[in-house]
């Protein structure tokens, strides 16, 4: 019985002393996983989306932007398109007119330029 007492208490004096080893190293982790984060390329969320104002002047690549279609597309992927993102920006559910505006636009300018 005294043996097994012996080697529970070596079993914890063990664990105590590789935690306290794993302790006084992770200031160094957590230094090193920092420097290696930084190292990354930046992550944005949004990122699939366009950034930035609108052209002045529509043009095919803002539109097919503004769309989420190919500047090639068919005039059937661009009402569905269209729709998709209308339904979203709507004014009447809450969009802004003037997004709307230029969804209209762009819809406009891709069926006439296809």
């Amino acid at each position: 019985m005294s043996s097994s007492l012996i080697l529970a208490g070596l079993g914890l004096a063990a664990v105590g002393f590789i935690g306290r080893q794993v302790m006084r190293q992770m200031p160094n982790v957590t230094k090193t996983f920092n420097e290696a984060m930084k190292t990354l390329p930046k992550f944005d969320a949004s990122s699939k989306y366009y950034k930035g104002g609108f052209d002045p002047k529509m043009n095919r690549r803002e539109a097919a932007l503004i769309l989420g279609v190919s500047p090639t597309a068919n005039k059937a992927k661009i009402r569905d398109a269209f729709k998709k993102v209308m339904a979203v920006n709507h004014p009447d559910r809450g969009g802004s007119p003037y997004i709307a505006s230029k969804i209209n636009e762009a819809k406009d300018f891709l069926e006439k330029h296809s």
